[in-house]
């Protein structure tokens, strides 16, 4: 299967965009476990129109919004969950614009695998498995108490920046696809 970036000058300057704008969602996660509306805008735009550029016109905005809702489908979920931010949805939502809708299932389960080393990496820095599942066993009972889904328990500064792994899944996904199917 060839790349998102078809190995032309238009894919190689398509690449490098998603790729800086990725770095730049991830320095944002790491530093305010946050993903800007405009960075997300930009994507969303640089996605859509990469697509206008490689494809006919209806092509490439059924691959773009495609890619977009079934993003936005497998990741909607979890932030109505309350354990994913808006922000991390609204990532993968846009970077669909780039991938379509059969490479962002490839980017999601990658990001997915990414997300679980990202949370062992956590659960070894805050606490093992113990403090890990302490904390797990109180949003629980807190949301069992208050018959809803209850608020993260864990502060700001040390949830996991999800964008990382959603970015990694994404990149892997454009750069190097096929390798889950």
């Amino acid at each position: 299967m060839v790349n998102v970036f078809g190995g032309t000058p238009v894919g190689a300057f398509g690449g490098a965009v998603l790729t800086l704008l990725l770095v730049a969602a991830c320095m944002s996660d790491l530093r305010s476990r946050r993903i800007p509306n405009a960075l997300v805008l930009g994507l969303l735009i640089g996605g859509v129109g990469y697509s206008l550029a490689t494809k006919a016109p209806l092509a490439a905005l059924e691959h773009a919004f495609a890619g977009m809702a079934v993003g936005l489908g497998i990741w909607l979920p979890f932030w109505m969950l309350r354990v994913l931010g808006a922000g991390d949805v609204k990532l993968i939502a846009a970077s669909g614009a780039w991938l379509g809708a059969a490479a962002v299932v490839e980017a999601s389960l990658l990001g997915a695998v990414a997300g679980g080393f990202l949370a062992l990496w956590a659960l070894a820095r805050h606490g093992g498995w113990a403090a890990g599942a302490r904390r797990f066993g109180a949003w629980i009972l807190a949301s069992r108490m208050t018959g809803t889904v209850f608020p993260e328990l864990t502060p700001q500064h040390r949830r996991i920046p999800y964008g990382l792994a959603i970015a990694a899944g994404v990149a892997v996904a454009a750069w190097l696809p096929g390798l889950i199917w």
